[in-house]
């Protein structure tokens, strides 16, 4: 964990979800490379030409962006394949139930957190495919605020989705602090707009969260 920024006014928390409130390696992979082997099946291509399009379509963007990553969304967007297109494929696409299983320590965090702050998940998946994994890792009853792709058609890390969130928490920017597992897309744009910040390891980090929140806010 890395404490970027805790806001001294915190009202409103805004969680990634994938590799933030689970930690699943094969399953943060799984879903991309679903997503992935689907272009290429609708491409006509192999599915390994498709890994090396979109691999090296990645690192380009990267260099040319100060090393900064870019969304698998935004990236099949520069490939053609629409937001709207790509919200389908995920809502589609995405089983969490094949790897993912509830988890007591979470939900015990978070109906301590929900006490004092609104909690609002902001996910580059589809609203359904959000939902879909929560309520496989038992939290969906705590976390029923998402801002998905189909929010507004846009990808992390584009500001209008966190203008979004601040608008749902009805607070400002300097009272919502964020938390994710990529710096780049989860925290570098809210930062810069004045939220807090917080990157994580996974969702053993998130573990006692709310201690951590009484000692610095």
């Amino acid at each position: 964990m890395k404490i970027y920024r805790i806001p001294q006014n915190l009202k409103t928390i805004l969680f990634d979800i994938d590799g933030t409130l689970y930690t699943n390696n094969a399953w943060v992979l799984e879903q991309v490379d679903i997503q992935v082997r689907h272009y290429a099946h609708i491409s006509g291509i192999s599915e390994d030409a498709a890994r090396e399009k979109i691999r090296n379509f990645r690192k380009k963007w990267a260099a040319e962006h100060d090393g900064k990553k870019i969304s698998l969304g935004n990236t099949f967007v520069h490939l053609g394949i629409p937001v709207k297109t790509s919200v389908e494929w995920r809502s589609m696409l995405l089983e969490p139930s094949r790897y993912l299983s509830p988890d007591p320590k979470l939900r015990v965090e978070l109906e301590a957190l929900k006490e004092k702050y609104h909690l609002i998940c902001v996910t580059n998946n589809s609203i359904f495919a959000a939902q879909k994994t929560l309520k496989t890792i038992g939290v969906e009853d705590l976390l029923t605020d998402i801002i998905g792709l189909d929010s507004c058609w846009k990808s992390k890390p584009d500001k209008a989705i966190l203008e979004l969130a601040v608008e749902h928490g009805q607070c400002s920017a300097e009272e919502c602090l964020s938390i994710g597992d990529r710096y780049d897309i989860d925290l570098d744009m809210p930062l810069t707009m004045g939220m807090g910040g917080i990157l994580v390891d996974g969702v053993e980090d998130i573990y006692g969260l709310h201690s951590i929140l009484d000692g610095k806010s």
